[in-house]
């Protein structure tokens, strides 16, 4: 025993009592007086590493457990070691220098003997540590392969325990601001575990890595590399838990503590509708309450459809807010024909390869690669008996873009159309094959043939609604892309008749911002509004001059045929106008501004086109001069013109707005972009026959009788409004407002007036043929 060693007598010869040695009670009195209690420290401290020299020995002789043959198998022994080191984790702040290598003792006990500990010491040392780490006593840096291998061991409090400390304290850490430094440190620590052939350490270093990409908190291209690259992990599990998270990365929900939205932020991403005032004022004041409720429920049709409409193309456009793994490969094209090269050798299940399949896809489709043996290996596959085959069907689809040569896919879709679409197949792989087609089509629409269509087209007389409807899509799509493919009954009244798909590899060049010929236009049609209230306001002041004029001299005819007597005989008409031969001069000069009212008219309305022109001429030079930068304000009113011109073609289409030469050019069928494509994630799902079918008599009336069961009794309106709660409606307010004195009067009259025509009628009513003469 050392010297300076402090015994139990030695401290009750110094006066003080084993009362405070008690551990609950001492923490909250060091804190108080930590000079008072440096004794009782350096004896608990002594006391801890004596305990812990103790287990580490019996580690050190290979004891296969602690609690089966050593010193952990009394269990008081391992809660006096836990509660020593959780009161020194307690006081390690308070005591910096004395305790100046617990830390370190704490991580090295873990490390060497945490295999062998008993579970409840395990965790109670691992708190412990945790609370050193929380008061930054410890950096994450430095435990952080610690709690990696904490998570291996079969405790699955302790797992949980090291798991959700690892998430939070690098979510804590890149809270104000991305530590950089710290995180290129932690990445590099978990990324080469990711790599190591450990199952163990390989799955929870990316289990941890998917869940703070997840939760944005990696939000970086180097986390998503090293998520895509681990798929190519020699163990299974690991590759297929890889693949899993690149699938349904976009199916994830956001947890609510990584949820970063603010209601600002939704209410600007929420759809935006404009409506004319006038529409509105139409639905609510115009036309009998019938009619004003059609139209109102016209109206509601029409703001519902505009918001789906917005919703759509918010998500085709708004690129930014999409988001896959898959995006940020460094190296797509070596990924793709490695992953393909890894799924033609592979062994696995079918499911397995049905993944891979999916993420090859999806891969190509996004970053438009050229991977050619990928199609005739579908084309294997491709038979409606095949399990899952919508789902295959999918990644040949999302495969296919504008910079595939049709050569390479022509054999896949021949297949397509041989293997689902004939007269011996069943409904939902007729409806099926359609959709496939459609969709092949909407990116490659040189695949497409005459007399194919015209062959497909004939299944819109089928008396399957699923097959029809799949079939009139096929029509719709062509009337946009190429209507001369069609017959001419099927060809409806296309917007460009003269339509034709790109060349393989025409690129079409944008050469302005897309929306500013609406500024134009706009700019355009308020110029010449305000030439025409300038002429307009020109016209009415001479108008006004004209009439002022007008009554002056019929004041002083007045006058003067007060004197003299008119004689019809010296009145003469010229040019249709009667004037009065005392009063010619009078007359001519009145004849006079008539002419030039009328003339001033006549120029203005002739020159108000020219003028229109001037100011579209005068719009284009300051077009030209100008740079060309548009401003934050022209943008934002390039969306009010968007969204104003929407709620134009809504209005038409749903018979509320008639339709002029440019709304008929926009009610056509838009083809979306290729970058819009490649970003359009096609499930099995969307491709099957999803038509309701139609109900039986039977099933029809237990549907009734469950809503008359549930349902409230029925009750007359009125007898609603008389059980009505609360005060007086605004029209019972009108009944019982007091009328002015004015108004009673008349009111008083009126009644007393039909009281005596009903007195003086009473007895003279005729009322029929009387059946006696």
């Amino acid at each position: 025993m050392p010297a300076n060693a402090i015994t139990a007598d030695a401290l009750s010869a110094s006066g003080l009592t084993s009362e405070k040695l008690s551990l609950p009670t001492l923490p909250s009195k060091t804190k108080c007086h930590p000079d008072c209690y440096e004794t009782e420290l350096t004896l608990i401290y002594s006391q801890f590493k004596s305990s812990v020299e103790l287990f580490q020995q019996q580690a050190a002789l290979n004891f296969t457990s602690v609690v089966s043959g050593g010193v952990g198998s009394d269990p008081t022994i391992a809660k006096d070691l836990g509660d020593l080191a959780m009161f020194l984790a307690h006081v390690t702040p308070l005591y910096p220098n004395q305790l100046l290598h617990y830390p370190k003792e704490l991580v090295e006990f873990l490390s060497s003997s945490a295999r062998v500990l008993p579970s409840s010491l395990r965790v109670t040392v691992t708190q412990a540590l945790i609370l050193l780490l929380n008061r930054k006593i410890l950096a994450i840096k430095e435990t952080l392969a610690l709690f990696m291998e904490l998570q291996i061991l079969s405790d699955k409090p302790l797992k949980e325990l090291a798991s959700s400390h690892v998430i939070h304290s690098i979510r804590r850490m890149n809270q104000k601001h991305k530590n950089e430094t710290e995180n290129r440190a932690l990445q590099s620590i978990l990324f080469s575990m990711l790599q190591e052939e450990d199952e163990k350490k390989a799955m929870r270093s990316l289990v941890t890595v998917c869940d703070l990409h997840r939760r944005k908190i990696w939000f970086d291209d180097r986390t998503a590399n090293a998520i895509c690259w681990a798929c190519f992990h020699p163990s299974s599990r690991i590759m297929i838990a890889a693949l899993s998270f690149l699938l349904d990365y976009e199916k994830i929900e956001q947890d609510n503590d990584s949820d970063e939205s603010s209601d600002e932020e939704e209410a600007i991403h929420q759809s935006h509708v404009v409506v004319s005032k006038e529409a509105i004022y139409k639905a609510k004041n115009t036309g009998a309450t019938s009619s004003k409720k059609k139209k109102k429920a016209k109206l509601q049709r029409v703001i519902r459809s505009m918001k789906k409409q917005q919703r759509i193309s918010s998500e085709r456009n708004d690129n930014s807010n999409y988001y896959s793994p898959l995006n940020a490969l460094k190296d797509a094209q070596g990924f793709a024909e490695k992953l393909f090269s890894q799924l033609q050798t592979c062994s696995e299940r079918f499911e397995i390869k049905m993944m891979m399949v999916k993420v090859v896809a999806r891969t190509i489709g996004l970053h438009q690669l050229l991977v050619l043996n990928f199609y005739p290996f579908l084309q294997k596959f491709v038979q409606p008996h095949q399990k899952d085959v919508t789902n295959l069907l999918s990644a040949a689809v999302q495969a296919c873009h504008d910079m595939v040569p049709p050569d390479a896919v022509e054999p896949l879709f021949k297949q397509i159309v041989n293997q689902f679409v004939h007269n011996r197949s069943s409904t939902e792989s007729i409806a099926v094959g359609l959709n496939v087609v459609r969709e092949i089509c909407l990116r490659i629409p040189l695949l497409m043939t005459e007399d194919l269509l015209q062959d497909l087209v004939l299944y819109k007389k089928s008396h399957e609604k699923a097959v029809s409807s799949a079939a009139c899509s096929l029509i719709s799509l062509f009337r946009g892309i190429c209507p001369s493919l069609l017959i001419k009954k099927d060809r409806g009244r296309p917007t460009d008749p003269k339509a034709k798909p790109k060349a393989f590899g025409e690129v079409t060049v944008p050469s302005d911002v897309p929306g500013a010929e609406l500024l134009l236009d706009d700019d355009v049609s308020n110029a010449s509004d305000e030439d025409g209230e300038s002429i307009d306001a020109d016209i009415s002041t001479d108008d006004g001059g004209l009439e002022f004029e007008e009554e002056e001299d019929d004041d002083e005819e007045m006058g003067s045929e007060e004197d003299e007597v008119s004689d019809d005989d010296d009145e003469e008409e010229v040019d249709g106008m009667c004037i009065d031969s005392r009063g010619s001069e009078k007359r001519k000069g009145q004849k006079r501004k008539f002419e030039d009212v009328d003339g001033e008219v006549d120029v203005a309305n002739q020159s108000l086109r020219a003028r229109k022109r001037l100011a579209g001429a005068k719009l284009e030079g300051e077009a030209t001069t100008t740079d060309g930068i548009l401003s934050n304000k022209d943008f934002q009113r390039i969306k009010e013109l968007k969204a104003k011109k929407e709620a134009k073609v809504a209005l038409a289409n749903h018979g509320m707005l008639k339709k002029s030469s440019d709304l008929k050019s926009t009610t056509g069928f838009k083809v979306p972009t290729s970058p819009q494509l490649s970003l359009k994630r096609v499930d099995g799902f969307s491709l099957e026959a999803n038509i309701r079918k139609k109900m039986t008599k039977e099933e029809r009336k237990a549907l009734i009788k469950a809503g008359r069961e549930d349902g409230e009794k029925y009750q007359a309106r009125a007898a609603i409004k008389q059980k009505k709660s609360g005060g007086l409606s605004n029209r019972q307010k009108e009944h019982k407002k007091a009328m002015p004195l004015a108004a009673k009067r008349s009111k008083v009259e009126r009644s007393r007036r039909q009281k005596k025509l009903k007195a003086k009628t009473a007895g003279k009513q005729f009322r029929g043929q009387k059946a006696w003469k």
